[in-house]
């Protein structure tokens, strides 16, 4: 009987392999259906959220509804907002570990990842400013207590009617209706729906969108520094 137990018994190795492709497996469902852990790529969410910071990310947060004025939203695209994806590689396997990184929810990717918050949906409009310097959403002006760093705006020496308009001066822009305007908390560092629109009396022309599908998540809370996030 001694014997036949030690027969039956499995090799090392083969339990190891059993652990590591049930944790794969496990790995790939969590971060591919249900939440996914991202490092905050740049200082434009300060001090929000700052560089290296990981994210935990609620994938099933639009299930029922789409983003609201406010959310946190990580999204992807490739090259540009506006590319589906990034440009294949050359190389054979790169393109193969990116695509098994998508599958594991980490990296390499097909994708680049953005995080910022959600200014206006599809249907508002939005611009900027008021008297107080604050942002206009559809004729009412916006309490943004978790602005870092805004751009420079003055009533009456440097505000959006003076011969220099203010840089914090954009709009009005219309957002399409499955649009999202997107900004970042830095504000006067962040490369967002407006950067180009800034300064100008310009529209929906000089400002760039994503659509909900672009959408990944909603940013939860920080898991390294630990901290909720909103």
């Amino acid at each position: 009987m001694a014997d036949r137990s030690r027969r039956r018994e499995s090799p090392a190795w083969f339990l190891v392999l059993r652990n590591l492709v049930i944790g794969f497996a496990i790995l790939a469902l969590v971060q591919g259906l249900l939440v996914r852990v991202f490092a905050i790529p740049s200082s434009s969410m300060m001090e929000t959220l700052n560089p290296r910071d990981r994210v935990i990310v609620n994938l099933r947060a639009y299930d029922s509804a789409g983003p609201q004025r406010g959310d946190i939203v990580v999204f992807r695209h490739g090259d540009t907002w506006d590319a589906d994806r990034k440009p294949p590689a050359d190389s054979v396997v790169v393109n193969a570990a990116r695509d098994v990184g998508d599958f594991l929810g980490i990296r390499p990717s097909n994708y680049n990842y953005t995080v910022k918050r959600v200014l206006a949906v599809g249907g508002d409009t939005a611009s900027c400013c008021d008297q107080a310097g604050r942002v206009i959403i559809n004729d009412a002006p916006r309490e943004e207590r978790h602005l870092y760093q805004d751009l420079p705006f003055a009533a009456g020496t440097l505000d959006c009617a003076t011969e220099q308009p203010s840089l914090r001066c954009f709009g009005p822009i219309q957002v399409p209706d499955d649009g999202l305007l997107l900004l970042g908390d830095y504000r006067s560092n962040s490369a967002d729906s407006v950067a180009a629109c800034r300064g100008r009396d310009a529209g929906t022309d000089c400002a760039k969108f994503i659509t909900s599908e672009q959408v990944v998540g909603k940013v939860l809370f920080s898991l390294l520094p630990p901290r909720l996030v909103g």
